[in-house]
């Protein structure tokens, strides 16, 4: 893991930018925990509960083709998805984990609107523990800092 991590900016959300987060079921445990940092942190960025919208899907595969959807809806500022692929004994991990990057990447550019990779990709659970709470931080609290700036610079630019 990268020791380079940017600070966060602190910035405000836009006035009355409402956020929405894909939530994978797959590795239900570890995502929960990012889900559950990312919305405590959020509302601690001034983002209250009426300016969520959370969506559940199967895994980390399908999280782009929910994001876009969400993003195409242009009420949302930024999509936060939320995962966790967590490599086994077979190429499967390289694959769902590659995908869901790329689209997840293509569908912010499909809409133009962020959409925020708050997909842990790591070789063993406990990898992924120390990610959403442990030892490494928080991925879920960094997912929402970034669609917070990135609504911010978005809404700085238009």
């Amino acid at each position: 893991m990268s020791s380079q991590t940017p600070v966060p900016t602190r910035r405000l959300p836009p006035k009355n930018a409402r956020f929405a987060i894909v939530a994978a079921r797959f590795n239900e445990e570890i995502v929960e925990k990012l889900l559950a940092g990312c919305l405590t942190h959020l509302s601690a960025l001034g983002v209250t509960a009426d300016r969520l919208e959370t969506v559940r899907v199967p895994g980390a595969f399908e999280l782009p083709l929910a994001a876009q959807a969400l993003a195409k809806t242009k009420k949302f500022a930024a999509v936060i998805c939320l995962g966790a692929v967590i490599r086994g004994d077979t190429p499967h991990f390289d694959f769902v984990a590659s995908q869901a990057a790329s689209g997840i990447q293509q569908a912010a550019l499909n809409t133009g609107v962020p959409i925020i990779f708050g997909v842990l990709t790591t070789d063993n659970l406990q990898q992924a523990q120390d990610r959403c709470g442990g030892k490494h931080g928080h991925a879920g609290e960094r997912a929402a800092d970034a669609a917070v700036e990135m609504a911010a610079v978005l809404a700085a630019l238009a």
